[in-house]
């Protein structure tokens, strides 16, 4: 709209030099002077609400335009369509339910915790307490800083600012018993560092949570004392979230470990405890039993002649239980003549490999002739024992009068 000194301007013009000296020449023929300023004064008042009028018509027409605009086309040459405004709601919108996950942005931490933007009406906050399922003194210890993205857990409200509280350590808690149960289904052998202790065992904290190990599931004789903030390696015997159980088992994942427990393999051991019927040994962390008749071929009346606790010495593997994990061991089957184990332990610990070897040996052909026993008495099975002791179809490596199990000679180095 032009301004007041604008109109007048242009309605207006000042009078030039000659049209003064003009009029003063012939002052005589025109009229008095103030005749002539109120003419003047009555045709730029004119002008002026003429300017006006014109105006406030364009404004008029302009509002009108406006508003019919409005109603017939109110979207015309907006880019943002109804449908955007809908898609923007729907990206922006959040549920403010305990409970409900939301997705946020970190934007200020400080020694309580950290401040996240979710797109609410105000800002949330997340505890250092709910930053992480371990104990940790700063979010910036779980990796917590400005512009970290994640998605969080809604736990509770601030009554001061309505601002919402939020948890990553709930989430985290959640995807622990997930784990563990994928562990446990994997029978995979993990390792627990033991926090504390009751009277039926210790507690070992893994994967976040506290698991409890029964002291029949531990496979050394340490105390609780003892294995307290030491790792351990352990498998899962239940998982179960609703109850919040969580049992492990040292013994087990011991004797996983120990792939070298085969039959009759040699391991060496310390001798852990004595029992009237036998004695404990720990061979890699998992313990064995050698029982009191498998000393020596010679009678052992008192395990304490023989052995002590402390003691080293190389035995051999019997059986190996590793669903109950238990591991029967002999050192009798490593005697080079019956009762060295008693006379002379060394001889029979420098022999140690050299019997274990005519043991398998034994066992080999001790199968060999139990297979063969078997096709003795099936015939119609058309099956034959080759020369390796192999059991196949029946072939020309049986002899037509069958085989004289009697003469079947002992493999090289078998007494």
């Amino acid at each position: 709209m032009a301004s007041l000194a604008q109109q007048i301007g242009g309605g207006l013009r000042c009078p030039s030099l000659s049209t003064l000296l003009l009029s003063r020449k012939h002052s005589n023929n025109n009229p008095p002077n103030h005749t002539v300023k109120r003419i003047q004064t009555t045709k730029a008042a004119s002008v002026i609400s003429n300017a006006q009028t014109r105006e406030r018509m364009k404004l008029k027409e302009m509002f009108e335009d406006a508003y019919e605009r409005c109603r017939t086309a109110p979207y015309e040459g907006v880019a943002f369509t109804v449908e955007d405004f809908h898609s923007a709601i729907e990206r922006f919108d959040y549920n403010s339910e305990l409970g409900s996950k939301v997705k946020g942005t970190v934007f200020n931490v400080d020694a309580n915790g950290a401040y996240v933007d979710i797109t609410a009406k105000s800002s949330a906050f997340l505890p250092v307490r709910e930053a992480c399922i371990h104990g940790i003194k700063h979010v910036q210890e779980a990796g917590i800083f400005p512009g970290m993205r994640d998605e969080y857990v809604i736990i509770g409200e601030n009554e001061h600012d309505d601002s919402l509280i939020l948890s990553l350590r709930q989430i985290q808690y959640d995807l622990a018993w997930e784990r563990c149960r994928q562990l446990q289904a994997e029978d995979v052998v993990l390792k627990g560092k033991v926090v504390g202790a009751n009277k039926g065992g210790v507690v070992a904290i893994v994967e976040g949570l506290r698991g409890f190990i029964p002291f029949s599931q531990i496979s050394s004789n340490s105390s609780a004392e003892e294995l307290l903030e030491q790792e351990i390696p352990l498998k899962f015997v239940e998982v179960d979230e609703e109850q919040s159980r969580l049992i492990l088992s040292n013994r087990k994942a011991r004797a996983d470990s120990q792939a070298q427990l085969g039959i009759g393999s040699v391991v060496t051991g310390i001798v852990q405890s004595l029992k009237p019927y036998g004695a404990f040994i720990d061979i890699g962390g998992v313990n064995g039993l050698l029982h009191v008749s498998q000393i020596s071929h010679d009678r052992v009346s008192d395990i304490a002649t023989v052995l002590q606790p402390g003691d080293t010495l190389k035995v051999m593997v019997l059986s190996h239980d590793r669903e109950r994990g238990r591991v029967s061991l002999s050192t009798k089957k490593l005697e080079p003549t019956p009762g060295d184990m008693i006379r002379n332990p060394k001889l029979v610990f420098e022999k140690a490999e050299e019997m274990a070897m005519t043991f398998r040996q034994r066992i080999a052909q001790a199968e060999a002739m139990a297979r063969a026993d078997m096709l003795r008495f099936s015939p119609e099975s058309e099956l034959s024992l080759n020369s390796d002791g192999i059991l196949g179809p029946l072939g020309s490596d049986l002899p037509p009068d069958g085989l004289d199990l009697n003469e079947s000679p002992l493999p090289e180095g078998s007494s």
